[in-house]
């Protein structure tokens, strides 16, 4: 007889969403959708060799990149990376953070670098060629041109989620960690390899974004503090976001959403972008900071 883990029963449970297919332009139907469920799938967005390339320049990176400034671990449940100043300061930067668990106490790596790296951030979107490129694709500046008024690309990570090693990610929402009055986040994440229940797709909490604003990751006197707005509880989410390669999938800033571990033999590697309304203002207290040198731009590829 079959196991029948809490994983397992989740997944069969588990909502199917309205999946749209891009077909040149993100109509009044799309939008609609959007706002009401609070997560938008939209197939077929990038192609697949798009998606390829994608991922063999970001391993070329990880290929080239020696760790040698630090060797920082990323874990969306504790946190625990958010006192690191190799962390604190990457708004502005291209740095590498590892899986938990990846390094031994001699403090070498205990497998190779591709399959070491939870993610790359915060800012590829402007400091690397390809990566611009990606963010910045039509249809990309066409979905953004219809949700924002002025739209700012405010941080991007390439997130690998490893075959047997990429981590859990809790239910959270995206306006926690980048803020803005009034609230405008949204999420633009890319399926660079298919994403299933196996090997730790979005789950996503429909019409959750009608709910309040539970936390809030705050720099309060140069330390990152999660400070509580609202002690309702999230409710199930209860969409499994299942996503074929070159698949976009918009999150509204309050939606709750969650991916689990990656204990399957496949990996899933995704791009994440996320933008703001260029017109909102942006408060110092948010954790990403960006050097005068680097203002936050639009899509026009200048």
């Amino acid at each position: 007889m079959a196991v029948r883990t809490k994983q397992t029963v989740m997944n069969q449970m588990a909502k199917t969403p309205r999946n749209f297919a891009w077909q040149g332009e993100m109509s009044e139907h799309m939008c609609s959708a959007f706002f009401e469920d609070g997560y938008l799938v939209i197939e077929d967005f990038f192609a697949a060799a798009q998606c390829d390339a994608l991922r063999a320049h970001a391993q070329s990176l990880m290929d080239d990149n020696e760790m040698s400034e630090a060797r920082v671990s990323f874990s969306a449940v504790d946190q625990a990376h958010s006192k690191a100043d190799y962390f604190r300061n990457s708004g502005d930067k291209i740095r590498f953070f590892l899986e938990e668990g990846v390094v031994d106490e001699s403090g070498q790596l205990r497998v190779p670098m591709r399959e070491a790296v939870n993610k790359i951030g915060h800012n590829l979107h402007d400091l690397d060629q390809e990566f611009s490129a990606f963010s910045r694709a039509p249809q990309m500046r066409m979905v953004a041109e219809k949700l924002f008024n002025m739209p700012r690309l405010v941080q991007s990570m390439y997130i690998c989620k490893n075959a047997h090693i990429g981590g859990e990610v809790n239910c959270h929402q995206d306006s926690t960690f980048l803020f803005t009055e009034p609230e405008s986040c949204v999420g633009f994440w890319v399926a660079l390899e298919d994403a299933t229940t196996e090997n730790g797709c979005l789950y996503a909490e429909t019409g959750g974004h009608r709910g309040a604003l539970r936390k809030q990751f705050r720099d309060i006197d140069g330390v990152l503090v999660m400070e509580e707005l609202d002690d309702t509880p999230f409710g199930e989410a209860d969409a499994a976001l299942t996503a074929r390669k070159g698949t976009l999938v918009l999150l509204h800033g309050r939606v709750p959403h969650r991916s689990s571990a990656n204990v399957s033999n496949t990996s899933r590697h995704a791009f994440a972008l996320h933008v703001i309304e260029g017109s909102a203002h942006y408060p110092a207290e948010n954790w990403l900071q960006r050097g005068v040198e680097h203002p936050l731009r639009g899509f026009q590829k200048d």
